[in-house]
């Protein structure tokens, strides 16, 4: 069977590559990505720019199976149209089974809001794959230690509201995505890489104090305060408009859900937040 991985050379696409060669080392494993030199441990790499549609044609050709891990591109509309060529390229290449890797709380939404390139994907994957699945992953924990180092100096995290987020390590997420491309009976499957537990503004304040040492609360502030500290700090304003979409989205609770699919499809448990961010820090 020849498994291949659309988007290899990003750290989750490396990471799905690393549970590849462990659960199924028989398969051929075929990284594809637009700079395929960056990529290792892959028994074939392949040139496939989403931003070139031509290139996939190619680099799809004669899989069994595809994983689709769009990129962090943030230009308005960009991503959904790069997200819309990859899959109409392994529909047209005939991939028997194609997943997708989409984000927990998708809906309908128009763009900038980061959901918009998501469900546009789902929606297109959905109507015309003859065999699909989609894994939304929850918010990494990787970014919210990102974003806590970035806020040591104030010694405050901030929010749209008091939400709540099921944080998941970008490891727990790869071996789930591993997890169906190795496994059977998914198709036509929607599932949510969750972490074990969704964590409030305060409590994760709470816990990255208690990991690091240092100070940490927990503000609710408004949108409007939101895009203005992120503008004087310089920030461009596709970057603002993620920020301002995801804090949207835990707001409205699209994060707040937990469920077993990680442990359900890699065979472990999510990492708690407390173990990723006493490691980190």
């Amino acid at each position: 069977m020849k498994i291949g991985i659309s988007g290899a050379s990003g750290k989750l696409g490396k990471a799905v590559l690393n549970e590849l060669a462990t659960r199924v080392p028989e398969h051929k494993v075929i990284a594809i990505s637009r700079t395929p030199e960056a990529v290792e441990g892959a028994s074939e790499t392949r040139l496939g720019d989403y931003d070139r549609p031509g290139t996939l044609a190619t680099a799809y050709a004669g899989l069994d199976r595809l994983l689709i891990i769009p990129t962090s591109d943030l230009r308005p509309g960009r991503r959904g149209e790069q997200n819309l060529a990859a899959i109409d390229a392994a529909v047209a290449a005939g991939v028997g089974h194609i997943v997708f890797m989409s984000m927990a709380g998708t809906r309908e939404e128009l763009e900038p809001a980061i959901g918009a390139s998501y469900w546009a994907g789902e929606q297109r994957l959905i109507a015309t794959a003859p065999r699909w699945t989609i894994l939304r992953m929850n918010y990494y924990a990787e970014s919210l230690v990102q974003e806590a180092q970035m806020s040591f100096g104030l010694g405050l995290l901030t929010g749209l509201a008091e939400n709540r987020v099921a944080f998941v390590s970008r490891d727990d997420v790869a071996a789930a995505a591993a997890g169906i491309l190795a496994g059977d009976d998914h198709a036509g499957a929607i599932y949510d890489a969750t972490g074990p537990a969704s964590i409030s503004g305060a409590e994760r304040a709470a816990m990255i104090a208690e990991a690091s040492g240092k100070p940490m609360g927990f503000a609710v502030i408004a949108d409007e305060q939101l895009r203005g500290g992120l503008a004087q700090a310089g920030l461009p304003i596709d970057v603002i408009n993620a920020v301002s979409s995801i804090q949207a989205g835990f707001a409205a609770g699209g994060m707040n859900i937990v469920t077993g699919d990680v442990e359900r499809l890699s065979g472990r448990a999510p990492r708690p937040l407390q173990e990723i961010l006493a490691a980190a820090f």
